[in-house]
């Protein structure tokens, strides 16, 4: 990823770490904080989740003048870390930081240990990031129609990764499924470190990560792209197509 480009995407992510910081600043005057906050990343070291919260965490420290502790916990698609961060005391040094699959976690997982509405307050969101459909290199489609051809002829073995059961990733691989017919497994990891890993290695053929994971890779040629999960392109990568755009009408995803 070139200087510009990181720049376009710390630009909104710097900006909102900013009001963030003024909804604690509101606690200041009763001294807060006046200890290291945590931030506790449900998942591994290396994915979306972890990035952005290691890009948010150095404003934070230069606003809040205190440490900003990254403490990453995967597994259960986000849930252990989220039990942990639950179970902390509720004194405002503790702040989970997380992703969609958070509200969606109760429907796949229907004893969590915790209580997503009573057990959390949300201070805000940090980030809306576009996914990207990508295929390791040596896998023998170019185009979203050829992967359809492929998924078709052999169902079930065309296996794509996401960051774990209910993460944005997952449902855009399950939506995939439903609007064109095919037949792609997902194989969930305990976060987006492991899963690149594995589809960069090729025990994976195909992944839906953001745009800001998968970017590099793709300009090193280590993945291919198909499509863009939104319902634009991206302005990063404004040569790839939408998976509308690529033959699949009304597929949107984020």
């Amino acid at each position: 990823m070139t200087g510009s480009t990181l720049a376009r995407w710390l630009r909104p992510l710097l900006a909102t770490a900013a009001s963030l910081a003024i909804v604690f600043g509101a606690a200041a005057q009763n001294g807060y904080p006046d200890k290291p906050i945590k931030f506790v990343v449900p998942y591994p070291p290396g994915g979306g989740t972890d990035v952005i919260a290691r890009i948010v965490q150095g404003k934070f420290q230069q606003l809040l003048g205190q440490p900003v502790v990254i403490d990453n916990r995967g597994g259960g698609g986000g849930s252990l870390g989220t039990d942990i961060a639950a179970k902390s005391l509720p004194d405002g040094y503790t702040v989970l930081f997380t992703l969609s699959s958070h509200t969606i976690n109760p429907a796949i997982y229907p004893k969590l240990p915790f209580d997503t509405l009573k057990d959390f307050e949300p201070i805000g969101t940090v980030a809306s990031l576009p996914q990207i459909l990508v295929a390791h290199p040596a896998f023998p489609a170019s185009t979203v129609a050829e992967l359809i051809k492929v998924a078709k002829e052999r169902p079930g073995f065309v296996q794509f990764a996401s960051v774990g059961n209910g993460s944005p990733g997952h449902l855009a691989g399950e939506l995939f499924n439903i609007r064109t017919g095919a037949d792609i497994v997902h194989v969930p990891y305990r976060g987006g470190g492991p899963a690149i890993a594995d589809l960069l290695a090729g025990h994976v053929q195909l992944s839906f990560m953001t745009v800001l994971e998968a970017s590099g890779h793709i300009k090193t040629g280590k993945l291919r792209a198909l499509a863009v999960t939104g319902a634009k392109r991206d302005p990063l990568m404004p040569e790839v197509p939408t998976v509308a755009e690529a033959g699949v009408p009304g597929y949107e995803s984020g």
